[in-house]
């Protein structure tokens, strides 16, 4: 390879490109640990949400033709005992919002969560808002957390009367630190459980059986089966069966080598190209030019003959040149690494934009012994 690649000598990557390329060259897979890999089944977060009104507002709410926001408003203000015309009411410094949250398991009554806030109508900002009581919502219809409080915008927008304007990150979405406070709890109880079920971020058939041999090598034989590639049968040995919670957390912190399919992720948008490290090409040629098209204008100026009636005009004259760099033919030899591709194809000057076309065709050609996943 290394005299392969004397051969074709060093080019230079084109300058200018606003294309990114990333190749990561991964390191021998280490130990990762259970927790970093799986999940005991029941044990996640749910998604909650709930439908709100902020105040405080300077100018900056909802205009006038939002009527959510003003039925929202005078049906509250209706339930305080005051009784006003919606079409005689201002909400400019009011707006709608969509409050969001994640409840975590075995989250308490009592226990406070973050809270997100994002505007659903035609607010400017939500800076210096306060959120009313809000109920948040979960997919049963139950209510199990209430929010409250003023919100914390990381942007801001400003702008002239002239029309100009500026803004940094987005000022319609803010947030409540501890805003949310739980009123409902999960069903979800370990007494007297022996089993439980690990569920895989990423289900895999190696990694799964990886796990389960480290569990029972710890514990002992028959505490775990590996039912399919992304589910494990988690069996209590009697010795903890009154320390549920300390025989799951000696579970987490075991380590075990995860295992995936070899993957190649582009983004052509960004011109972003991840490899992974199991990735390889069997023998395959590869010839790689681009044709570069240059079109340039000069402008003359044309002046009449003296005493006579014409007019000065400018005149534009276009030049077009058409360059096409010469191929270079390039042999992949068998089993080539994830490094040594990257080495080739940079030797022979491949933008990412380029890299993306060329790994398309070698996968096309049957020769990348990797999934693509295009972004």
């Amino acid at each position: 390879m290394q005299q392969w690649l004397r051969k074709i000598g060093r080019v230079g990557i084109i300058v200018g490109s606003a294309l990114l390329l990333v190749v990561l060259y991964a390191p021998p897979v280490q130990a990762v640990r259970v927790k970093d890999l799986a999940a005991i089944k029941g044990v996640r977060e749910n998604q909650i949400l709930g439908y709100g009104l902020v105040v405080g507002l300077n100018g900056t709410g909802d205009k006038q033709q939002t009527q959510f926001t003003v039925q929202s408003l005078s049906s509250m203000l209706a339930k305080m005992g005051v009784a006003l015309d919606p079409d005689q009411m201002q909400v400019k410094n009011v707006a709608a919002v969509m409050v969001t949250a994640m409840l975590p398991p075995f989250a308490r009554t009592g226990s406070a969560l973050d809270a997100s806030v994002s505007s659903i109508g035609d607010a400017k900002s939500l800076e210096g808002g306060t959120l009313l009581l809000t109920p948040l919502f979960g997919t049963d219809g139950q209510v199990y957390a209430i929010a409250q409080g003023a919100i914390s915008v990381g942007g801001f927008s400003a702008g002239g009367a002239a029309g100009t304007a500026i803004q940094k990150n987005y000022p319609t979405v803010g947030r409540i630190a501890s805003g949310a406070t739980v009123e409902r709890e999960l069903n979800f109880s370990m007494e007297g459980k022996d089993t439980f079920e690990v569920a895989l971020d990423h289900p895999d058939f190696t990694t799964a059986t990886r796990m389960a041999s480290a569990i029972e090598q710890q514990f002992g034989e028959g505490t775990a089966q590996a039912k399919d590639a992304g589910t494990l049968e988690l069996y209590v040995p009697p010795i903890y069966a009154e320390q549920l919670v300390s025989f799951l957390a000696l579970v987490e912190a075991l380590e075990v080598e995860p295992d995936s399919a070899a993957r190649i992720v582009l983004n052509e948008r960004t011109g972003t190209v991840v490899m992974g490290g199991d990735v390889r090409v069997s023998t395959v040629a590869v010839a790689h030019g681009s044709l570069s098209v240059t079109i340039s204008a000069t402008n003359q100026v044309s002046q009449p003959l003296p005493y006579t009636l014409g007019e000065t005009v400018v005149i534009q004259n276009q030049d077009v040149t058409a360059v096409e760099e010469p191929g270079q033919l390039a042999i992949l030899k068998r089993s080539v690494t994830i490094e040594e591709l990257a080495r080739a194809l940079n030797a022979m000057g491949v933008t990412p934009r380029d890299l993306i076309a060329i790994l398309q065709a070698i996968k096309a050609a049957g020769a990348l012994s990797a999934e693509l996943e295009l972004l």
